[in-house]
């Protein structure tokens, strides 16, 4: 396993494996690896012959009340993860590299970026997608690889690369959990004991409108008041959302008839998580 922080080095290595005929794969990460991480990796080494991470907590996608400073950074337990799982190539850049001084450039998200996310958190998706698209020029990949727990996010960077012509493959992965429901989360090691067994309400949220639509339930009012109630029942009442919308656009909706998607982002002691459920029928 290479770690390159030079970008001009990167570029030129992955260009000559992509010239050279070779496939590869991307996972762009903010660091904190755990297991769903790792099997975006697992999936990329499946189907390219290359694969690359990389790691670089993005000071553009905080908020001035958000994390940044106190978001994990566990480079040597990262890189060593990285390369129990076959990494081929790091990319650990430094911030001046990506936003040298005077830099004044910013990629203005999709329109699905608008509501939930990007209205609980102005300016985030703005500096996902400018972070995205400049590892993208970097790092001139043939797939790049996100969890489907940033449901919103893994959205927004498909449709920033359809509408700006991007020539690269989004492959959206399946969300891992943890074996009781909890969806991994760089964010989790922040939970007490006590904020653990809270945060599981918002997997039994998502469980409880799955049943109801199961049952015959289409009534969106009555799907989202059954997702408040069981976040209620869990002492979860710092609720950002918890709303059943369209799977695509992530527009309202009155009722459940075709693909939709259940969001819930709620505050768990100081930590706030994000979930989701995709009902397809």
């Amino acid at each position: 396993m290479e770690v390159i922080s030079n970008r001009h080095e990167i570029y030129a290595r992955i260009s000559h494996e992509r010239h050279s005929g070779r496939s590869v794969g991307l996972v762009p990460t903010m660091g904190a690896l755990h297991a769903g991480h790792i099997s975006l990796l697992e999936r990329s080494r499946e189907i390219c012959d290359v694969s690359v991470a990389t790691i670089f907590v993005n000071p553009s996608q905080f908020g001035p009340k958000e994390d940044f400073t106190r978001y994990p950074r566990t480079l040597e337990d990262d890189l060593a993860k990285l390369e129990r799982a076959g990494t081929d190539f790091v990319y650990v850049p430094d911030s001046h590299s990506i936003y040298p001084p005077g830099y004044s450039t910013y990629i203005e998200p999709p329109a699905v970026g608008n509501r939930w996310e990007g209205e609980c958190r102005p300016g985030h998706f703005r500096g996902v997608t400018t972070i995205v698209l400049k590892l993208f020029q970097l790092i001139p990949a043939t797939v790049s690889f996100f969890g489907r727990k940033d449901y919103q996010q893994a959205l927004v960077i498909r449709k920033m690369v359809d509408d700006l012509n991007v020539p690269m493959r989004i492959e959206t992965c399946p969300t891992l959990r943890e074996p009781d429901g909890l969806a991994m989360s760089s964010r989790n090691r922040y939970l007490t004991g006590s904020d653990r067994q809270q945060a599981l309400g918002l997997w039994h949220a998502l469980q409880a409108a799955s049943d109801k639509i199961n049952a015959g339930e289409r009534r969106v009012s009555i799907l989202e008041r059954e997702l408040k109630q069981t976040l209620n029942d869990h002492q979860i009442e710092q609720i950002d959302y918890a709303v059943v919308v369209h799977s695509e656009t992530l527009e309202p909706l009155e009722t459940v008839e075709s693909s939709a998607v259940i969001l819930i982002a709620a505050r768990v002691g100081t930590t706030r998580l994000i979930d989701n459920l995709l009902i397809e029928g």
